[in-house]
């Protein structure tokens, strides 16, 4: 039996979403399918059109998603392209749009390099697809633009000390797992900031180049303003991001949308017993929008 990761804040999304109130909507981040399925059972009349990049995951979710037949279309795309996933379902205007943000804990459990715990090869895509892998960015990227990467999708203050030195360890041979990468990290930044603490020193450069590999801030940028040109007036934008850069980006993003208004004027955060279930929510934030009447 396939055991599936509660999805991260389902209460408020289906709630925020109207998704009881019945109509169109898009998961544009299916993973699990587990926000897709209760968008689902919210309302026996609610169709979704969920999108993800992942063909694994999507592979996953078909034999959650089975018993809802054709209430559900299922897009292997990056969620920048909605306005052509619409147009294939011959579907102009939707109630409703989720945005899932971030690695999945899918992801995290596989084989592709997103973890600093097991050593993987360095690989971090979201889609297979592609050609950029993490291994790529590691060994053929210059010092300076490894810095810039580092520093600006990890927000790492030790950055240019970790790009100096992963250019100096590949020149003795390339870098190619995780645990190689993990360890550069280490040896750089001070033992006294990090030893003792669960969180692993090497998170932040991590969260940097998978953000690089995936191109996650500009499909972020493309894809909100893209879902809210097909929503109908009423329905909404729902965004549950994971790490402070993501959230401001997504924050900037949301009340630069004319004619919308903020219905989170802060964001919401997962309730205590949620964090007992599921301690991987801890850092989850959920903004919503509304479109106003045209």
């Amino acid at each position: 039996m396939e055991i599936y990761h509660p999805p991260v804040m389902l209460k408020e999304a289906i709630e925020y979403l109207k998704a009881e109130e019945g109509g169109i909507f898009v998961d544009a981040t299916l993973g699990g399918g587990g926000h897709t399925e209760a968008i689902l059972k919210a309302n026996p009349k609610n169709r979704v059109i969920a999108i993800d990049r992942d063909e694994e995951a999507i592979e996953r979710a078909l034999k959650r998603l089975e018993p809802f037949g054709n209430r559900i279309s299922i897009y292997h795309a990056n969620f920048s392209q909605i306005g052509e996933v619409l147009e294939s379902e011959g579907v102009e205007k939707v109630n409703g749009v989720l945005f899932d943000l971030g690695v999945s804990h899918f992801h995290l459990r596989g084989e592709r390099g997103f973890t600093v715990w097991k050593e993987q090869p360095l690989d971090m895509r979201m889609d297979r697809r592609q050609k950029l892998t993490a291994k790529d960015v590691v060994n053929e990227l210059s010092e300076k633009e490894l810095a810039e990467i580092i520093f600006k999708y990890g927000e790492e203050r030790f950055a240019r000390k970790i790009a100096k030195e992963i250019v100096r360890k590949r020149k003795i041979k390339p870098i190619e797992t995780t645990t190689e990468l993990a360890k550069i990290v280490e040896d750089v930044i001070p033992k006294k900031l990090w030893a003792g603490k669960k969180k692993h020193p090497a998170i932040k450069t991590f969260q940097a180049i998978r953000i690089y590999v995936n191109k996650e801030f500009e499909e972020i940028e493309q894809g909100i303003p893209a879902a809210a040109e097909h929503l109908s007036c009423g329905g909404r934008i729902v965004v549950i991001t994971f790490h402070s850069l993501e959230d401001r980006l997504v924050k900037n993003i949301l009340r630069s949308l004319e004619g919308f208004k903020v219905i989170t004027k802060k964001p919401l955060e997962p309730t205590e017993e949620e964090l007992k279930e599921n301690p991987a929510a801890r850092s989850a934030k959920l903004r919503a929008v509304e479109k106003g009447t045209e």
